[in-house]
């Protein structure tokens, strides 16, 4: 197993090799492993797998899904990764910090200061950092057209400036995740209340046009009193259904012109 470890240069090269274990998955070996699960969810309801069995042979070992690490740390591709996800500080990184914010800024701080406190105006912060990093590329451009040797520190400068800048920005992507939340809530909310005023506003409308319709007489017998009309005038059989329908029509015209 020794040998099988892969390098660190090997895990963090652009395109890195598989891993070595892939050697692991033959026939044989699958077919044994699927026997040892059988075997270990016989007790376990049907249709469930089991993850990892225990005490499994060791050239079976790399068959079956790594155990959660203990300390909350893994790593991939030669990166370090960690279960909860927090933004590592400057101090941890190794870079010096250029921006306000750090445990020692945070016991020294002046609450009177722009850049101090806990309302730190980042905006201001991030404009000093471009000009300094300009004028830092302005020097940079200086010392490669005299001495380019003595080159590397100012670039160093550039980086640590740049990296303050990534820093201060990532440090507000909370206050970012939640106005964006508020803001699709807010949607949301005015939808809703859009959705429902028009709601209410057909409810209204269908209500008048019923009590409109509820005012209407109608004579016991069903036939309006134009077709009535017209029956006592001498019209009788198609001509007094024609007339019928006629009265209909304009009702239902009536409605339309309501709704619309």
């Amino acid at each position: 197993m020794a040998d099988q470890q892969p390098t660190q240069s090997s895990l963090a090269s652009t395109f890195p090799d598989p891993p070595p274990f892939w050697q692991d998955f033959t026939p044989e070996k699958i077919s044994r492993i699927e026997e040892l699960r059988k075997a270990a969810g016989a007790g376990v309801d049907a249709g469930a797998t089991v993850a990892r069995i225990p005490d499994v042979p060791g050239d079976l070992v790399n068959l079956q899904p790594p155990a959660e690490p203990q300390d909350g740390r893994w790593r991939c591709f030669g990166d370090l990764y960690t279960l909860k996800d927090e933004l590592p500080s400057l101090e941890e990184q190794g870079i010096e910090r250029l921006i306000p914010g750090g445990p020692e800024h945070e016991q020294q701080a002046q609450p009177s200061s722009v850049t101090d406190g806990p309302h730190t105006d980042r905006a201001l912060v991030l404009k000093r950092l471009a000009k300094s990093l300009l004028l830092n590329f302005l020097e940079l451009t200086g010392v490669l057209g005299a001495n380019p040797g003595q080159a590397e520190e100012k670039i160093g400068d550039i980086r640590t400036i740049l990296i303050n800048v990534h820093h201060a920005l990532n440090e507000y992507r909370p206050h970012q995740a939640r106005q964006s939340l508020i803001d699709l809530m807010q949607g949301q909310l005015d939808r809703t209340r859009a959705e429902t005023a028009a709601v209410r506003a057909a409810t209204d409308k269908a209500r008048s046009v019923l009590e409109g319709l509820g005012s209407i007489d109608v004579p016991a017998g069903g036939v309006p009193p134009a077709a009535a009309a017209m029956a006592a005038g001498g019209l009788a059989g198609k001509e007094l259904e024609e007339a019928a329908l006629r009265a209909e029509r304009e009702k239902w015209a009536a409605i339309d012109a309501e709704f619309a």
